[in-house]
């Protein structure tokens, strides 16, 4: 009983490791899968489908960590990193939603603890797709380097 209490406990810290290990790959997975189900639909084959879907997941996410490496502003930033950590939070709520009905919960408290789950992913989403491209460096304090600041202590001294 101890082993399988173990091994359980493992395999449900698995399980999140990969969850938040994946969540910023959502919306790319999510728009391959749609874009190879397109292609599959409309008579590609199963290998033409999977190439359209594996295609069309990279550029998604090709083009928004170009986006993001490209765009100076933050709020324009923050735009990009709310689009991948949105399906990021979906695929968080329904994963804890799945996950705490197996142990008898209430609706109520399922859907409780898959709105906390959802925050929590989608958080860990934003945060790895911001480290995913560091950004600018920040500026160190003090006056610019070209500037013609003169010290005022430094100039009148006498």
């Amino acid at each position: 009983m101890f082993i399988a209490i173990t091994l359980s406990l493992a395999a449900t810290g698995f399980l999140l490791w990969l969850l938040f290990n994946l969540a910023v790959y959502a919306l790319p997975f999510y728009a391959g899968l749609s874009a190879a189900m397109w292609a599959y639909q409309h008579d590609a084959g199963f290998i033409g489908a999977a190439l359209v879907g594996l295609v069309v997941a990279g550029l998604t996410f090709g083009m928004g960590q170009g986006l993001f490496a490209t765009l100076r502003s933050p709020w324009r930033r923050a735009l990009v990193a709310a689009v991948y950590a949105g399906p990021a939070g979906v695929a968080g709520y329904f994963a804890v939603y799945g996950v705490s009905g197996i142990g008898g919960t209430g609706e109520v408290w399922r859907i409780l603890f898959a709105s906390v789950g959802a925050v929590i992913v989608a958080g860990v989403a934003w945060v790895r797709v911001s480290a995913l491209h560091p950004g600018h460096e920040a500026r160190q304090a003090g006056p610019p380097r070209n500037s013609s600041f003169r010290h005022m202590g430094a100039a009148n001294d006498g």
